[in-house]
C-alpha cells in the first residue's frame, strides 16, 4: 500500500499528470490574437515578397493615369468644382488604386489554396470564422493602405499637383470603409471562384467598370439625371467622393450619406462573408 501511485486529491489523477481538455471543450477563450496575428503576418509577407508586382507596379499605373489626363492632354487651366482639375483627379486616384488593390490582394488568398491544394492551411488552425476573415480583410486593407501612401507620396512631390490633406477624419474613415468593402467583396470572389478566371471576370466586368465609372475623372454634376442617379447607385462614387472631400473641401455627393451607406455595405459583405466561410460553400467540399 505504500508504494501504491499517490492520486491527486482534486483531481483523481496522479501526481504530475497533465489533464488535458475534454473533447468539444475549448481550450482557446476570447479572441485568438496569436492565431489572427500569424495569419495576418502570413498574408501581409505573401504580398510583401513581391512587393514590386503587389505595391510598387499598381503605384506607377496609377500615376500614368494623372500623366495622361494632366499633361499630355495638355489642360492646365481647367478647373472642376473650384479647383484645378490635376488636384481634382489625384485623390480620386489614389482612392481607386486602393480600391482595386484591396480585391486583388483578397481575391487571391484562398482561391489559389484552392487550386493548390492548400486550402487546408486556412481551415485548420485553431481560428474561428471570425478572426480568419478579420486576418484575410485586415491584410488586404494594408497592401491598400500601402499603395495609397506610395501614390499619395509621389502625387506630393509631382509639380502642379496639389494633394495637402484639409479633413483627416475623411480620408481616414473613406479610404478604411473603401477598402474594407473591396476586402469583402474579394474574400466572396475568392469563397466562390474555382479559377483564376473566375476571378479576373469580376475584375474585368465588376471592379474596373464601377472604378472607372465612379466620378473619378469627373464631377457627376455636369452628367445626365439619368447617368446621375446611375453614379448613385454606384459606392465606388461615395468612397472616392468623400475620400476626395478630405483632401480639397469640396465633393459631388453627401459626404455623411456616403459614410452611411459604405459602413452599412460593409456590414451587409461582412455578414454574407461570415455566413458563406462558417457553411464551408465551396471550400468544405
Amino acid at each position: 500500500m505504500l508504494d501504491q501511485t499517490k492520486k491527486d486529491q482534486t483531481n483523481g489523477l496522479p501526481t504530475g499528470a497533465t489533464r488535458f481538455a475534454e473533447p468539444g471543450v475549448p481550450v482557446i477563450r476570447g479572441v485568438n490574437w496569436a492565431g489572427f496575428l500569424a495569419l495576418y503576418w502570413k498574408e501581409v509577407r505573401r504580398f510583401f515578397k513581391v512587393q514590386l508586382q503587389t505595391v510598387w507596379a499598381p503605384s506607377i499605373t496609377t500615376l500614368l493615369f494623372l500623366v495622361i489626363f494632366t499633361v499630355a492632354m495638355g489642360r492646365g487651366d481647367r478647373t472642376v468644382l473650384g479647383v484645378p482639375f490635376a488636384d481634382f483627379i489625384a485623390p480620386g486616384l489614389i482612392c481607386m488604386g486602393m480600391l482595386q488593390n484591396a480585391f486583388a490582394n483578397s481575391s487571391f488568398s484562398m482561391l489559389v489554396g484552392k487550386i493548390q491544394g492548400t486550402i487546408i492551411d486556412y481551415l485548420t488552425p485553431p481560428l474561428s470564422v471570425g478572426e480568419l476573415l478579420a486576418a484575410l480583410v485586415t491584410a488586404s486593407m494594408t497592401r491598400a493602405v500601402l499603395v495609397g501612401s506610395a501614390v499619395w507620396l509621389a502625387m506630393f512631390l509631382w509639380p502642379g499637383v496639389h494633394v495637402g490633406v484639409e479633413h483627416w477624419w475623411a480620408v481616414l474613415w473613406f479610404g478604411i470603409m473603401g477598402s474594407a468593402m473591396l476586402s469583402f467583396l474579394g474574400v466572396l470572389t475568392s469563397i466562390w471562384a474555382e479559377k483564376f478566371d473566375h476571378a479576373a471576370a469580376v475584375t474585368n466586368f465588376v471592379v474596373a467598370p464601377l472604378a472607372l465609372l465612379s466620378g473619378t475623372f469627373y464631377s457627376i454634376d455636369r452628367l445626365s439625371p439619368a447617368f446621375q442617379a446611375v453614379s448613385h447607385a454606384n459606392p465606388f462614387f461615395y468612397a472616392i467622393s468623400g475620400f476626395r472631400y478630405g483632401f480639397l473641401g469640396v465633393a459631388d455627393s453627401p459626404i455623411m450619406v456616403g459614410a452611411m451607406v459604405l459602413l452599412a455595405i460593409n456590414i451587409g459583405l461582412a455578414l454574407i462573408c461570415y455566413f458563406l466561410l462558417k457553411s464551408g460553400w465551396k471550400i468544405k467540399s
